[in-house]
């Protein structure tokens, strides 16, 4: 049974307090906690089994090199992958930047067109630009809707014989919708363009089935569902990986070389992981998806939900609040509040301990759609609840208290 309650417990960040008060911490879009089975797993490696990993012959090095195999293996299962398909990478940004420099510089051509939305986070749109400059391939943006949302529609109409890749979001990291990937994948292989994934906002928070949307690549990070920073994953279809260059070259991606200049690679997924890996932080991942497995990411959607909704029904209430984006189905609500700057508001918000992000979240595109240089997000995961849902909305409705923290 899923007990809120009784998940904060593993939290040791929730025992932290800002101030004079009990930390809220609503900004989980950004990074998430870490339940204690991470960082143990993580204290595990430096204390315990330290070593690095490439096939030493003594037993640290020997477990090291357990723990890749293994961490690969429970990663591949929590998307539905294959283990060979898994790559480790510092995190979605370096993933993303993968496939970009990789794959799309090698492949693309002038005039060729990558499609993207103006929602996306500058991981998910700067590599891209890069990419433009060195092919001569251009970037073009899928329109969204009257709220925001990104509609198969606008997909198949933004569509031309020209387009070869789609790089999208699969949740907004602004507006929190939900694109419909499996259907963008159906339509977009009907004509052979590479679907590329940003799952960083979607992966931690609902079931992700690689097979079943038949995605190309996607992308994530470790730090935003309770693992440590500095590791990510790029998965990638084997056939694909294949065909790709590596971006950096080093120890432990070759087969040989000589000094004639005669390289070869070994095959994905190593022969992405040039050099050490964050081994300690590829522990810390395992320890995290064990941890989310044992809750049920179909639990954790499930308990976001009804937490949004509830948080949803509260702001509403206050006429001063403007949502941006109500109907989202994600644990992201953006929200502005009349006459005040977003960053005025989150400073006066962290004075009673509530922590949300405000400002442009890297999506600086959607300014203009949004008609707002800056908003307020607050991100929801399965460890907070209606209490400091209900310290947010109180906070909010202290109009006084706030006109008098910035006017003294």
């Amino acid at each position: 049974m899923f007990d809120v309650n009784n998940i904060r417990k593993d939290f040791p960040m929730l025992k932290q307090r800002m101030q004079k008060h009990p930390l809220v911490f609503l900004d989980n879009a950004s990074t998430t906690f870490k339940p204690k089975s991470v960082v143990d797993a993580i204290n595990n490696y430096y204390l315990k089994e330290t070593s690095n990993s490439h096939r030493g012959d003594y037993d640290l090095c020997f477990n090291a090199d357990q723990k890749l195999l293994e961490t690969r293996g429970v990663v591949a299962k929590f998307i539905n992958a294959k283990r060979e398909e898994i790559v480790f990478t510092s995190g979605a940004s370096m993933s993303i930047n993968l496939v970009a420099y990789g794959y799309a510089s090698k492949f693309l051509k002038k005039n060729d067109e990558i499609l993207l939305t103006e929602a996306e986070h500058a991981s998910n749109v700067l590599p891209w630009y890069k990419v433009s400059e060195l092919t001569g391939a251009k970037v073009k943006f899928i329109p969204l809707n009257k709220e925001g949302r990104l509609t198969l529609n606008n997909v198949k109409k933004s569509i031309n014989k020209n387009t070869k890749i789609i790089a999208i979001a699969e949740v907004s990291n602004v507006l929190g919708f939900i694109a419909p990937i499996k259907e963008i994948c159906k339509e977009a292989h009907k004509r052979n363009i590479i679907v590329v994934c940003d799952g960083a906002q979607s992966v931690p928070h609902r079931k992700t089935d690689v097979k079943d949307s038949d995605v190309d690549f996607l992308s994530f990070s470790s730090h935003k569902m309770c693992g440590p920073t500095g590791i990510g994953i790029l998965y990638g279809k084997f056939d694909l990986l294949k065909k790709m260059d590596p971006l950096m070259s080093g120890g432990g991606m070759n087969a040989k070389f000589d000094m004639c200049g005669d390289v070869e690679y070994l095959l994905p997924p190593v022969r992405f992981e040039a050099g050490t890996l964050n081994l300690a932080g590829v522990y810390g991942l395992k320890a995290a998806i064990e941890y989310i497995n044992k809750i049920g990411i179909e639990n954790i959607n499930k308990y976001e939900q009804q937490l949004r909704e509830y948080a949803i029904n509260k702001l509403k209430k206050n006429k001063d609040i403007i949502i941006y984006n109500e109907t989202a189905e994600s644990g992201i609500i953006t929200i502005n509040k009349k006459k005040v700057f977003a960053q005025d508001e989150a400073t006066f918000l962290n004075s009673q301990g509530i922590a949300v992000r405000s400002g442009q979240h890297c999506a600086k595109i959607l300014n203009d759609f949004l008609k707002t240089p800056a908003t307020i997000r607050i991100s929801i995961y399965f460890y907070n609840t209606k209490e400091e849902i209900d310290k947010l909305i109180e906070a909010l409705n202290k109009e006084d208290y706030l006109d008098a923290y910035f006017l003294n």
